[in-house]
């Protein structure tokens, strides 16, 4: 008879478990039960929390899309190409996942801001300033979610069988006819994952966001910075934001755990 594998765990660790998940779970607990819900409508549909909204729909679309276009090749060169510094380079691309968002805000500033690096070039050539605009709240969003993407892409990249490329170049067909058609079906589930992932931490980007683009009403407010600014004079607004990016949060997680189970 198969053994129940919960009859090999120690009793003791049921303590620090009970203790963790209680610690995880009831802050979320308390935002569910001090949640204004009979003023949930009227908060959530008031021009300032649309527009916020709407706003962070818009880029955190925005910056996925700019995710996958750069970062799947990314994660295909590191996964499949071997050369030297390669473990330097996935140091570097994947930096945001650990860096300081505010530190962030600071690094594009000084990359891209007026007196940035580029910044200062693209003024003087274009005319065009890039802080405190709609295009920085997408960049800077870009820049700290583009690597849960390449983390999952390169993941799945390792996964797939490189045989399946070496058969398809055997049959004449170019790399890039290989990549389309032979990787890139393969790669779906891991490309949806990462670009989940992606559009999730990219519409809950604060640090950075108000570091690099400011809180201008329309332009740069995305939710989490309504969420802090509501805070202080209207809490009951804050909470109805907070919910409605734990839905999406709940949302995601719920669409992934197929595949974490898979995994």
């Amino acid at each position: 008879m198969r053994a129940d594998p919960r009859a090999r765990v120690p009793y003791a660790l049921f303590v620090p478990a009970g203790i963790g998940v209680a610690f995880l779970i009831l802050p979320i607990a308390g935002l569910l039960i001090r949640a204004p819900w009979h003023q949930l409508p009227s908060l959530i549909g008031s021009p300032a929390v649309r527009t916020a909204l709407r706003l962070s729909l818009e880029t955190a679309t925005a910056a996925t899309a700019i995710a996958i276009v750069f970062g799947v090749p990314i994660a295909w060169v590191l996964a499949r190409l071997e050369f030297r510094g390669r473990s330097l380079l996935r140091a570097f691309v994947t930096l945001p996942l650990v860096l300081p968002p505010v530190a962030g805000g600071i690094a594009l500033l000084l990359a891209y801001g007026r007196r940035g690096v580029v910044g200062s070039e693209v003024l003087k050539v274009f005319g065009v300033s890039l802080p405190f605009t709609t295009a920085a709240v997408i960049v800077a969003e870009t820049f700290v979610a583009m690597p849960f993407l390449i983390v999952s892409v390169e993941g799945s990249l390792r996964g797939v069988d490189v045989r399946y490329d070496h058969a398809a170049a055997t049959l004449g067909a170019s790399r890039m006819f290989t990549f389309v058609h032979v990787t890139l079906p393969m790669l779906g589930p891991g490309i949806a994952a990462g670009a989940m992932l992606c559009w999730a931490r990219a519409l809950g980007e604060f640090g950075a966001t108000i570091t690099f683009a400011g809180s201008y009403p329309g332009t740069t407010q995305t939710m989490p910075l309504q969420v802090y600014l509501a805070l202080q004079d209207n809490p009951d607004a804050a909470i109805a934001l907070s919910l409605v990016l734990l839905v999406v949060s709940v949302a995601i997680l719920a669409g992934l755990r197929d595949r974490w189970l898979r995994a």
